[in-house]
């Protein structure tokens, strides 16, 4: 039995699958965690979604910045552009199950036994991961209640940009999804800087790679990360970058963590301009 996590697939189905055959995936023994970002740029998507769903309790995927652009799209929140590639999903005949499978999923998983966490962006330094935990556990309770529609129209903008326990109402789950399916780079207060998609050293000054302030928690766990693909595959301390650009041109990346942590890639076929 083996455990793999994945890095950001975005549609690119064709290398998952040339990914899965390399390390050997046996669906009947082995778990496969996803780091977010299931949808969106790569071709085939909807193969994407279907798969994953398909594979029931060996798999387990944290919600990223593109899967909820997919869900404000249903929902008509937001409009599908030319590059999302969309269309494929928005007219299957099982979209709404899949948006409604999509939308349980969680912003954090936490496994004490194996030693790992996993969440798509980034983790505000000021969180312990018991803080986080509860943190998401709000989100992914109104996501999966009768209020998501909402709340996917809620949740679009930068602002709040700094932590409080006082946030409430739609700023306070705003900033929390922020933190989980956005967030790179952060100031020691914990103040957010969203905008900057570069690699560390491309951001304003006064700003830094959350992980690199994280270290005041000293984390019980292990961290497993995606979104960032000008990053790369990254590995400070106890903190894994799962992202490695696949529908950039890049790799897409599994991470074996059940034993020591092994690294396997397999080269993307797709390249678009890297700009999420």
């Amino acid at each position: 039995m083996a455990t793999y996590a994945i890095g950001d697939i975005q549609g690119c189905f064709d290398e998952l699958l040339e990914l899965l055959s390399k390390i050997k995936f046996d669906q009947a023994r082995d778990y496969l965690w996803f780091a977010g970002d299931l949808v969106n740029r790569g071709e085939k998507s909807l193969e994407v979604l279907r798969f994953v769903k398909g594979l029931g309790s060996r798999a387990i995927t944290v919600l990223g910045n593109h899967d909820l652009h997919l869900l404000a799209v249903v929902q008509g929140r937001r409009k599908s552009f030319a590059q999302d590639r969309m269309e494929a999903i928005l007219n299957a005949p099982d979209r709404d199950e899949l948006c409604d499978w999509l939308r349980q999923q969680p912003l954090m998983h936490r496994d004490e036994q194996l030693g790992y966490v996993m969440l798509h962006a980034g983790l505000l330094p000021q969180w312990s991961l018991d803080d986080a935990m509860v943190r998401a556990a709000e989100v992914e309770q109104v996501l999966r209640g009768d209020d998501y529609a909402e709340f996917i129209n809620q949740m679009y903008g930068n602002k709040p940009v700094l932590w409080s326990n006082r946030l409430s109402g739609w700023e306070r789950l705003r900033f929390i999804t922020n933190c989980f399916t956005r967030l790179r780079f952060c100031d020691e207060q914990g103040r957010l800087e969203l905008k900057e998609k570069g690699a560390p050293g491309s951001q304003p000054a006064g700003y830094q790679p959350w992980f690199d302030l994280r270290a005041t928690q000293c984390d019980p766990q292990q961290i497993l990360f995606g979104h960032w693909s000008t990053l790369g595959m990254h590995q400070p301390s106890n903190v894994y970058g799962l992202d490695t650009g696949c529908v950039w041109g890049g790799t897409l990346s599994a991470l074996r963590i059940d034993i020591e942590p092994q690294w396997t890639n397999v080269a993307c076929r797709a390249i678009c301009d890297p700009d999420g």
